[in-house]
């Protein structure tokens, strides 16, 4: 009875056009970083597709709305969007912060609490958790609370 239940399973999920170790978990979009010290932003997922971008910022983040093979198809924080291979990306969370002003980085998750440091707009960090409208970020070896919404890349995609 139970081989008979799990082939049913097996030939339903076939039939799908799924597999059973496949999951949407990993599916776009997902946040990465740039991993690189140069990356390539191309019109298509090819070397051979004309560059739109080339970026320098190691941690950068992205938001992957597609995937083809190795490619990415990648969005920055201002909007650009083209391929990247994805060897030159990591899943490494980070965020960047965004804005015209400078933002508060505090010693706790609440706008009462002492302010560290105040980080410019562009300012790139690595991304800890989030709750109730604060992420945990580090920059170097500086760490603390800033606003979710002052950051690119924290939340869901």
């Amino acid at each position: 009875m139970r081989a008979s239940i799990a082939s049913l399973v097996l030939f339903a999920a076939l039939l799908g056009g799924c597999s059973l170790l496949d999951r949407d978990d990993d599916a776009p979009p997902y946040w990465v970083s740039v991993r690189a010290t140069e990356a390539n932003l191309r019109v298509g997922p090819s070397e051979s597709y004309r560059i739109l971008w080339v970026y320098h910022r190691p941690g950068l983040p992205m938001k992957v709305v597609r995937e083809h093979e190795g490619w990415r198809l990648v969005r920055d924080a201002e909007g650009a969007q083209g391929w990247m291979v994805s060897r030159l990306l990591t899943r490494d969370r980070s965020a960047i912060v965004v804005g015209d002003d400078s933002v508060a980085m505090r010693s706790e998750p609440a706008a009462t609490a002492r302010v560290k440091w105040q980080l410019e707009p562009g300012v790139i960090g690595r991304l800890g958790s989030c709750e109730e409208g604060w992420c945990r970020m580090m920059i170097g070896d500086r760490g603390g609370y800033v606003r979710a919404d002052a950051l690119w890349g924290a939340g869901p995609p």
